[in-house]
């Protein structure tokens, strides 16, 4: 069994991409850890305890951190729905996290077993960046780190022009990280709207499926279908999931080694990926960034998931 560790801003896709993992018969999720993002700490608590409860498994839900690093929360409930999960009535009330720091355990996680831990990040990176300013050795400790984040190398943003959610939320922190030395496998929310895009077709093979994770999954995405559709996309589109799709089966990723940076700030530069594609700088490529994923790979793992 692969050993995962979660951390996660729980809204939708979130939730798609922890059902995934949960219900891979190779992977172990060893924790949930939560950070606020696409909605407070509160809330992220409550949906990822939720859907551990669907997928009736035994993992252990840690809050993390409660606001980024050095700016205050800005959620994207706008995109997700007020609850996160697409406002469709679910019972997202009266759960409480297992007691201990989200970052702790990402930590301890790591360090006690060296080499066997897959981390994948969802949300901001601020439970991550914390963590290895507090325990820098968990660098070398883990196995691999599959981030859902950014742009990669293709454009365009999500939140600006040219930055993504996760990273312009918290952008000193994914500015920790990506200078930290840990084993960076980078998805962008680029290769979400390329390869991840439930249009019309892909939602009646979902709802065909007919079972309680197939119907979940539609459920929760009501309001970012509405966004997505909004904004110029087919249909609602996965990054989460399509993020854990690498995290669980990399063969069929495309990858290249670039050196990456982040931009701070409070302008457009906010939370952007200064990628270095052709070398102009001399930094040494820091960075695994996907460059494509095949749909009908990810769909395929996607769609096997919600079946029974």
């Amino acid at each position: 069994m692969r050993r995962f560790l979660i951390d996660t801003d729980t809204a939708s896709d979130d939730a798609v991409a922890i059902l995934m993992a949960l219900r891979h018969p190779d992977i172990r999720v060893e924790a949930l850890t939560v950070v606020a993002g696409n909605v407070g700490l509160d809330q992220a608590v409550q949906n990822a305890r939720y859907t551990t409860e669907l997928c009736g498994a035994d993992v252990q839900v840690y809050a993390g951190a409660a606001a980024p690093m050095m700016r205050a929360l800005q959620t994207a409930q706008d995109v997700h729905g007020n609850d996160g999960m697409g406002d469709c009535g679910l019972d997202l009330t009266g759960r409480a996290p297992t007691p201990g720091r989200g970052v702790d355990v990402i930590v301890d996680t790591i360090l006690d077993s060296p080499g066997e831990i897959t981390l994948v990040t969802l949300g901001p990176m601020t439970n991550v960046a914390i963590a290895v300013m507090r325990a820098p050795e968990i660098v070398g400790a883990v196995d691999r780190v599959v981030v859902m984040g950014g742009t990669g190398v293709h454009g365009p943003g999500n939140i600006s022009a040219m930055a993504e959610f996760n990273f312009w939320a918290d952008p000193e922190a994914a500015q920790v990280v990506v200078r930290s030395g840990l084993p960076l496998e980078l998805v962008g929310w680029d290769i979400s709207i390329t390869s991840a895009v439930v249009d019309d077709q892909r939602r009646a093979t979902m709802e065909a499926i007919d079972t309680a994770y197939s119907r979940f999954a539609i459920d929760i995405a009501r309001v970012v279908r509405e966004f997505a559709i909004g904004h110029g996309l087919d249909g609602d589109d996965l990054p989460d999931p399509i993020a854990m799709t690498h995290a669980i089966d990399p063969s069929r990723s495309e990858t290249t080694r670039l050196n990456v940076d982040v931009m701070v700030g409070d302008g457009p530069q906010r939370g952007v990926m200064n990628v270095d594609q052709i070398g102009i700088t001399g930094r040494v490529p820091n960075i695994d960034i996907v460059t494509h994923i095949p749909s009908d790979h990810f769909f395929e793992m996607l769609f096997e998931a919600l079946r029974d």
